[in-house]
């Protein structure tokens, strides 16, 4: 991780506090502050990042957009085609199918689990109790050869094969620059359910005064980001499901 070129007035006040006079609200408190300010984090509109994922050996290009009122997109190159892995517009969530390459709306339960996302950006931790969120702080961790404070966050419950669930997430904030660098939650489907989905975050970069992880790691796939545009120009109807498709299957 690289260190950041200055230091805030929280952190070295912080910095002299016995560890154990940390509370979850000054640990989030000291993330905003140390990485731009949480002024700045609430007027951001949108990003857009450019990054490359390994998969299999291949880089493949890869676009991500967000936006403040929920909107995500994600984009791919593959062997020359842009692909649309993920896409939601604030109502409605689709993919592309990768077999026939045509675009597919998400299931309801899929979407409605989307939908209770909205309030992430720029983060969770975001103005969190506002949102109906806790935060839990449950101690100190060593996470990727570093001290820790480990942050227990609860959300909205999402709803799986019709039944709701808890949706808890672990935070592993590094205790010299309070930047999580760790993040755990468990799968709630599939042949992995019950086991923890863990994602690293590091190599905190400025970009036009805000600190972003440019070194990411989710489910085991490496991503690392190339670029960060903060409020860029970006058109609505990129999100939207493309009206005129043969393929406009919504799944059951």
């Amino acid at each position: 991780m690289k260190i950041f070129k200055t230091l805030t007035i929280a952190f070295l006040l912080t910095a002299i506090v016995p560890v154990t006079a940390q509370t979850a609200d000054e640990i989030i408190s000291n993330y905003f502050e140390n990485t731009g300010g949480k002024t700045a984090w609430e007027n951001l509109e949108s990003v857009k990042m450019t990054a490359t994922a390994n998969a299999q050996g291949m880089e493949i290009p890869v676009e991500i957009y967000q936006t403040k009122d929920g909107k995500q997109l994600i984009k791919i190159n593959f062997q020359g085609q842009d692909i649309t892995q993920l896409a939601f517009d604030g109502e409605t969530m689709w993919t592309t199918n990768f077999m026939t390459m045509q675009p597919e709306k998400s299931d309801a339960e899929t979407t409605e689990n989307m939908k209770k996302q909205m309030k992430d950006f720029p983060s969770p931790f975001m103005n969190y109790k506002e949102k109906g969120f806790t935060v839990e702080l449950m101690g100190k961790e060593t996470k990727e050869g570093a001290e820790t404070f480990k942050l227990k966050l609860t959300q909205t419950p999402v709803m799986v094969n019709g039944v709701e669930e808890p949706n808890v997430s672990y935070y592993y904030f590094d205790t010299e620059n309070f930047v999580p660098i760790v993040a755990e939650s468990e799968i709630k489907e599939g042949p992995m359910a019950g086991q923890m989905n863990v994602s690293t975050m590091s190599d905190y970069q400025e970009v036009d005064g805000l600190y972003f992880p440019f070194a990411l790691s989710m489910g085991g796939q490496a991503i690392q980001l190339k670029d960060i545009e903060l409020n860029p120009e970006i058109k609505v109807s990129m999100f939207a499901f493309p009206a005129t498709s043969p393929a406009e299957v919504e799944k059951d």
